[in-house]
This record gives structure tokens, sequence and C-alpha cells, in this order.
């Protein structure tokens, strides 16, 4: 076929489309920080056995709420709301003491969100200063490892350390089952990470924002920035085998990325970053 001057301008054309149209562009993208509970803890060294004997902290616990184009989705929920209504807290294991000023539906509120409004929620794991809210988002699509359903919808969840009553009401939510990482929206804007260890299918979030670039939501994969750069695993992780995989993955990811890692439990962290109603982009 003889290509004339006039089909040229045509044809370039037509390839440049075919170029721009084979990756979708990216939603506009921010992610808001939410005061999801703390826990004090006397000991910290079950966290990093052989270390800290007798150190006492106190670990943050955010959740994070993201806005992809016209899409809310919540990454972890935090200590159940009705904590908030006890301001001495509840006690836990190793003589914990969890507590909850705010509430999180009220955070929603703050910057113009019902729960009903989100259409997407993942949980890093299934423990409860992670899940404590979930069912007040029983139509949300979830996101979640097939390691980790098994073990939570399963017939022993205790054995796990999970208590189905705070979740239950996701049981019949749209699901995606997941055996490794996800790209939530397509785009390569919000990819769930497989970063097993804590749990058998704990997950971390990569998330690519415009402006202030990538960030790595951590959730379990370690609770204190000590912890991550040393390779320290807690004893009652579910693998510490896995558990120094995942970090060393994401070690390699931060790098590649020149991403931020926001490690949810590091309170010295948590006091540097904005939290809502101050969005970053």
């Amino acid at each position: 076929m003889r290509i004339t001057r006039t089909l040229l301008p045509l044809l370039a054309a037509a390839l440049l489309w075919g170029c721009t149209t084979s990756a979708p562009t990216p939603a506009p993208v921010r992610l808001v920080a939410l005061n999801c509970g703390e826990i004090q803890i006397p000991d910290i060294s079950p966290w990093s056995p052989g270390f800290n004997a007798g150190k006492a902290m106190t670990f943050s616990n955010n959740c994070y709420l993201i806005h992809h184009g016209k899409t809310w989705m919540l990454w972890d929920s935090g200590f159940s709301d009705a904590l908030a209504a006890n301001p001495d807290g509840q006690a836990g294991p190793m003589n914990m003491r969890m507590k909850r000023s705010v509430t999180l539906v009220s955070q929603l509120a703050a910057v113009g969100v019902k729960p009903e409004q989100i259409t997407a929620i993942a949980f890093s794991h299934s423990h409860a200063d992670h899940v404590g809210n979930a069912n007040l988002f029983a139509n949300a699509t979830l996101y979640m490892q097939q390691a980790e359903y098994d073990l939570a919808f399963g017939p022993e969840p205790a054995k796990s350390g999970f208590n189905p009553a705070l979740y239950d009401k996701l049981r019949h939510n749209p699901m995606v089952k997941l055996s490794g990482d996800k790209d939530v929206f397509g785009d390569g804007s919000v990819v769930i990470l497989s970063t097993p260890g804590h749990t058998a299918g704990h997950q971390s979030l990569l998330v690519r924002l415009p402006k202030a670039g990538a960030v790595v939501l951590s959730g379990d994969l370690a609770h204190f920035r000590e912890n991550f750069e040393l390779r320290r695993v807690p004893r009652f992780n579910f693998s510490a085998e896995q558990s120094q995989a995942s970090m060393e993955r994401v070690a390699r990811l931060l790098q590649s990325e020149r991403a931020q890692l926001w490690i949810n439990h590091d309170s010295a962290q948590n006091a540097t970053l904005p939290h809502a109603p101050k969005f970053v982009e």
C-alpha cells in the first residue's frame, strides 16, 4: 500500500494515540493519616527479643484514608470506636493498655466522608488494633490475602490472635482474595504488597503521591524504626524467616522508589506526620 503525504499525519497520530493509551493515566491521589488509638507497653522486649528489657514505649496506631479519583479507600481501621468512651482505656495481654481518644467516624466526618462512602478497604492484618472498626464497612470491596482469609474466617481464628466479632460482618462483602501483590486501581498509584511474617497474610501498602512521592504504609512489618533497621522480629510473629524476607523486600523497594516508610506503631515518627484533616498529596 502506498502511503501518501496526506495519510502520514493520520498514521503518526494513530501511533501516538496507541502509545498514550497503552497504560492508564493515574488518577489524582491524596492520603490522610487518622489517629486510631495508642498502646502503652511497659516492656517492649518481646517485640525485640534479647534487647530493650524493661523499656517502656507507647505505640501509635494509625489508619489511612486514600482518595483516588472519586474513590475512597481505607487502610486499617484501628481500635474499636467504643474504646473512646473509656478514658482509662482497656487492659490487654503482657500488661499493655489500649486507648482511643477520638473516634474513626468523627475523623472521617471532619474530612467530609461517611463510612458508607468508602468503597474499598484493606487491612494490613486481622489483629484488633487494625480491624476494630471493620464492621462499619460491610459494603466495601475487601482486599485480603488468601492466607489471611483462611485464618481469619476459618474454624480457629483465635489461634492467630484474631477476634472475628470485630470483622464478621465482612464475611459477605465483595472480596478480592490475593496471593501476592495487587495494583488496586490498575494505574500503579496504590499497590498492596504481600509482606507475610507478622501474620500469614500480612500486607503493606505502597502509595505513589504526585507531590510527596512514594510512601509505604508498614502495617506491622516492623513496630518501630530500630526493629526495621536491625531486622529484629517479635517472638510472637507467625514466621521469623518470612518477617525478615519481607523487611528485606521493602528495604529494596524503598531504595528503588526513593520512598518513605511510615511505621504504623512508631510514635516518634508518627508525631512528625500530618494528620487529619490535612491531606498529603
